[in-house]
């Protein structure tokens, strides 16, 4: 970081805690320092924390354009790491699959971006979240081998077998589409499927000790679309303490009565509504139940769904909900919040409320338009 000149902020206006303020922000090796520097006169601008995002799978189209076209990892980082630059984001959970879905999403994938992303140096911090598929039990000791190679810090336990069609001995929804993509077989597929199906009552005793292990590691471990309050009770007991995506409001009351964090997609919020017939993120949000929002599946949503809830709740809040809140949820001190000595991750907007320049521990990820004439001259 010793090699980054000092700079000095002007004229815009800056999200602290209690709202906007007039100041100048000085940056200097990385971080919000209270020196002098070059000066760039921001004024018509407001600064803010740079974006956490806790969990986006959008990085899959940089990494295969079209169906069977994969790329090779580390020129999807490279791409993503731009779009994050342009959306604001200054810190990354690329959300990857360890599934049953093969392709992209199986666990072949899974080592390789791993692989890919400890090589690589983006400017954004990109970290590692597996999403893993509770009963391939026959890939677990696998799974926990890459977890513990990698450092890989925040797994997910999913379950998106169609249980309930598999139960009445019926065909699976999307069978064919799912076979091709994974390289299967439609019948092949389906016996796969009712394998996994036939796991369903050892799947918590087999993830139990695992779960012991991956928090004796520190290991932050979530569960994804809790619909009841069993569901929850069932995770948090092997101490997935994160509710990704609860479906329900009586899922997010369970998590929130017992302190858990609730995760939110903030495309949810920029539609009004979420795409499956879900609860809506807002209506969460309104009862208090929301400490994040995340990309999901599309990466601009975070500051477009955070400019949506000034409206109504006030910038400090909105934007919370994805900087300070995500930090909290992880229990990263060292970010998500504007202050002497924390990282200078800045997201700048322009009058009408665009991302026109990204800031990543004091370096600049992305520039744009009139700020770029700035900062350059």
């Amino acid at each position: 970081m010793n090699d980054l000149p000092p700079l000095r902020l002007i004229g815009a206006e800056v999200l602290l805690p209690d709202g906007f303020a007039r100041t100048d922000l000085s940056l200097a090796e990385g971080r919000i320092t209270g020196g002098g520097g070059r000066e760039i006169d921001l004024t018509g601008f407001r600064i803010l924390p740079g974006i956490i995002d806790l969990h986006g799978d959008g990085f899959e189209r940089h990494m295969a354009p079209r169906r069977g076209a994969v790329e090779s990892p580390a020129m999807g980082l490279a791409a993503l790491d731009a779009e994050c630059g342009a959306c604001g984001i200054t810190s990354a959970t690329l959300a990857q699959f360890w599934s049953w879905e093969g392709g992209m999403r199986g666990p072949e994938f899974a080592a390789a971006l791993a692989e890919a992303l400890a090589d690589a140096r983006p400017l954004t911090d990109m970290v590692l979240q597996l999403r893993v598929e509770t009963h391939m039990l026959d890939t677990l000791d696998a799974m926990r081998d890459l977890v513990a190679r990698f450092g890989i810090g925040y797994v997910v336990w999913n379950d998106h077998l169609p249980h309930k069609e598999l139960a009445a001995g019926k065909r699976p929804p999307r069978l064919t589409g799912q076979a091709l993509k994974a390289g299967r077989s439609p019948e092949a597929h389906e016996a796969m499927l009712r394998v996994l199906h036939s796991n369903d009552p050892d799947v918590m005793a087999r993830l139990a000790p695992i779960a012991e292990e991956f928090r004796a590691l520190g290991v932050r471990m979530g569960s994804h679309d809790d619909h009841t309050p069993a569901d929850r009770a069932k995770f948090r007991a092997i101490g997935a303490e994160i509710s990704e995506f609860p479906e329900t409001l009586v899922a997010a009351q369970a998590a929130k009565a017992q302190g858990d964090p609730v995760i939110m997609g903030a495309p949810n919020v920029v539609r009004g509504g979420s795409h499956s017939g879900k609860i809506a993120a807002e209506t969460l949000i309104e009862a208090g139940l929301v400490d994040a929002l995340v990309s999901d599946y599309h990466y601009p949503s975070l500051a477009r769904a955070a400019l949506r809830l000034s409206d109504r709740y006030g910038w400090s809040v909105a934007w919370s909900l994805v900087s300070d809140g995500p930090a909290r949820v992880m229990g990263w001190t060292d970010r998500g919040r504007i202050a002497q000595g924390l990282r200078a991750d800045l997201a700048i907007l322009d009058g009408a409320g665009r991302v026109a320049g990204t800031i990543v521990a004091g370096r600049v990820s992305h520039l744009s338009g009139a700020l770029a004439v700035r900062w350059l001259a």
